[in-house]
């Protein structure tokens, strides 16, 4: 059952008019697109700040009543106040039966819990997009398209061309464009615990490897030997003057005359 928004035909224009509009709790907006012509509509605040809030309501077509007139449209386009909770302005686009449109469908990603990332290896999957664009005939138009996780394992990731299209729906991607989807990895802190470890079994390993040098015994700590002094030469036998065996020096023989 398509979603329904009441909106009425606007007459004042300019910022002075959008501003009191607002504070009367409505919301300006435009109408445009198909076989007319542009029309400036004002809606009531509170009924269309609930329904922004469904999911289905910016992936829908929905039908707008227009002053009792009821037409097929696209919510494409929305301005939020900076800080408050207040819609300032939207803009709705007709569509056609026969013509595609081109539109962004949310992602609804399903199976984690039966990936080999998480149930195996203790991982982390990232949802890397929310949304994807497409086009399709208004009457193909997916509340949503599914991304099952349950084969993505660490290191993989999953891109927007393996995804499964609905029937009648194509993405809207140019040339070899393909982005991804979700990926999976370690978290950060278990790799800095992993490398923590590694370092301290490899410092371990080391000091286990070098044994701690041999102390240097003090000099004052090394008994002393006590070498065997070497034994004396026997006294050399002075030889006398004249003595047997001996022979004379020929200075000493004196001329016997």
């Amino acid at each position: 059952m398509a979603i329904e928004v009441v909106a009425q035909t606007r007459t004042g224009q300019g910022r002075g008019a959008s501003r009191r509009l607002r504070h009367s709790g409505k919301v300006p907006g435009v109408l445009y697109g198909g076989k007319k012509p542009a029309v400036n509509i004002e809606l009531e605040h509170n009924p269309l700040y609930h329904q922004m809030r469904n999911e289905k309501f910016h992936a829908s077509v929905l039908t707008l009543a227009l002053d009792g007139a009821k037409e097929s449209v696209l919510l494409r386009a929305v301005n939020m106040h900076p800080f408050k909770m207040q819609v300032e302005h939207v803009d709705f686009q007709r569509v056609s039966a026969d013509e595609k449109i081109h539109i962004r469908v949310p992602l609804h990603y399903v199976n984690a819990e039966k990936s080999p990332a998480i149930k195996d290896q203790g991982g982390l999957i990232t949802h890397v997009l929310s949304e994807i664009d497409v086009r399709c005939l208004p009457a193909d138009l997916p509340e949503f398209i599914e991304v099952d996780l349950s084969s993505l394992a660490i290191g993989h990731s999953i891109h927007v061309r393996s995804l499964a299209m609905p029937k009648g729906v194509e993405l809207a991607l140019g040339g070899s464009e393909n982005p991804t989807v979700a990926s999976a990895q370690i978290p950060k802190a278990a790799i800095a615990e992993e490398e923590e470890a590694a370092a301290a079994a490899a410092a371990a390993g080391v000091a286990g490897v070098l044994a701690p040098a041999e102390a240097v015994p003090a000099a004052a700590d090394v008994p002393s030997i006590k070498q065997k002094a070497p034994e004396a030469a026997p006294p050399v036998e002075e030889k006398g003057k004249g003595g047997k065996g001996e022979k004379a020096d020929k200075g000493d023989r004196g001329d016997k005359k």
